[in-house]
């Protein structure tokens, strides 16, 4: 090794910062016009290890901005500020069927990004880094607080931003991968919104009776949400991911109790029996399992189960009938609900009833069925748990990982305009983004 080259600097800055914050890699010191690669480790709580890495060229001074500068090849190619991180694939080795999910939101996801002589691609793990530094991510800002909900029979955690508030609401589902999925939640009250995770799938109703939760289950959380001393109670939204937006478009459309200023679905339908309960609605695509698909890899495809879009309208929700707007997030490539055929048929629902102008629709070419926030890696497949008969099966999620993580960025800044103009009025809540 060059003496010089032991001289290296690699700074990030912020070290420190939220999910969807960006940072800014330098390397200095190097010798001008040196082959570097610079490589970001990640251990996951379940102790799978995820890398990503580009191979560089220091500049005449000796200096490599990866906000400026291209990325020659690697897990990524081009200028890519935030490539180390969208890019993290579970390293070589590694099991089948990994997905990235932070479990503990309260601690940061804590990242390695290293420089290395040369253009390395493997044996990074016997390799001598010129220089690491360690990089916290947070889904949760300074002052952001946590309270688990248990009242009325509730499986679920309320994240209060910094603030003696009140600050608007936001009911948080996600699909049916289990448990409490926390991380979005934390994220959105790190920008101004109370924001409350349910899990309705393995709540505690459901483990100590066997059975799944109903209608009154969400109207309790809505209630609870909407009697916080810190909530504004007249101004409450729901946000749905998957399987979630069947549920909050059943929310918002036919509960006499909950009365929201938005709706946000991402990756959804608007299909479902529309007098049936949780559990029929749940139930409902299995019905069509013949029509379940594998890719060439044997991965699970399940877009078809619902196709095509029913006219019978018992077997649709009536989004005509909303009276509030609604933003539908959809990947063109998703590969587990048809959301794409769906947000056409909403639209056309919506256009002959005459509500089309609270309809906003976010569609990205070659997105997949998983949009995350901000430089969640992507998984183009994954192992998950079916509901009806709990076993892991590999599931074909779509999606390719350029232009899907360039859909989850664009998606969740118009995702924070659309709740800050519904919720706050279009008044930027104070900033939450510094840590």
């Amino acid at each position: 090794m060059d003496r010089k080259q032991c001289c290296v600097k690699l700074s990030v800055q912020p070290s420190r910062g939220l999910m969807d914050e960006k940072f800014i890699v330098l390397v200095q010191n190097a010798l001008p016009g040196s082959q570097l690669t610079i490589r970001a480790l990640h251990q996951c709580e379940d102790g799978h290890s995820w890398e990503a890495f580009g191979h560089y060229t220091a500049d005449t001074t000796g200096t490599i901005n990866v906000s400026e500068d291209p990325s020659i090849r690697g897990t990524y190619s081009g200028v890519e500020q935030m490539g180390l991180l969208w890019s993290l694939r579970p390293i070589p080795g590694s099991k089948p069927g990994l997905r990235m999910r932070k479990k503990n939101i309260q601690t940061p996801m804590e990242v390695t990004i290293s420089v290395y002589q040369g253009h390395q691609t493997e044996g990074f793990a016997d390799l001598v880094p010129l220089s690491g530094v360690v990089v916290e991510r947070w889904y949760m800002a300074p002052g952001v607080r946590r309270i688990p909900v248990t009242e009325g029979g509730l499986t679920a955690a309320l994240f209060l931003p910094l603030g003696p508030g009140p600050f608007p609401g936001l009911l948080d589902r996600y699909g049916l991968g289990g448990q409490l999925v926390e991380y979005r939640a934390a994220l959105l009250a790190s920008h101004g919104f109370a924001s409350m995770a349910i899990d309705y799938v393995n709540s505690k109703f459901t483990i100590e009776t066997g059975k799944m939760v109903d209608n009154q289950y969400f109207e309790t959380a809505y209630r609870v949400l909407q009697q916080h001393p810190q909530v504004c109670k007249s101004r409450i939204a729901m946000i749905g991911f998957s399987f979630g937006t069947s549920i909050t478009l059943k929310m918002a459309i036919y509960s006499e109790i909950i009365k929201l200023s938005a709706v946000v679905c991402i990756s959804g339908t608007h299909v479902q029996p529309v007098d049936g309960s949780v559990e029929e609605i749940l139930r409902f695509p299995y019905k069509n399992a013949g029509k379940t698909r594998f890719s060439e890899k044997d991965e699970k495809i399940w877009r078809d189960q619902l196709l095509p879009i029913p006219t019978d309208p018992s077997l649709k929700a009536d989004v005509g009938r909303l009276q509030c707007p609604l933003l539908l997030v959809v990947g063109e490539d998703d590969q587990n609900w048809p959301a794409q055929e769906s947000a056409l048929d909403i639209k056309e629902m919506m256009a002959r009833a005459g509500n089309s102008h609270l309809l906003t629709v976010l569609s990205y070419p070659n997105a997949g069925h998983l949009i995350e926030p901000p430089y969640t890696p992507h998984a183009r497949s994954s192992t998950f748990k079916t509901v009806e008969i709990q076993e892991k099966v590999m599931c074909l999620w779509g999606g390719q990982t350029v232009e899907h993580s360039r859909a989850q960025e664009d998606a969740w800044k118009k995702i924070l305009v659309f709740l800050r103009e519904n919720l706050y009025g279009g008044r930027n809540p104070t900033s939450f983004s510094h840590l």
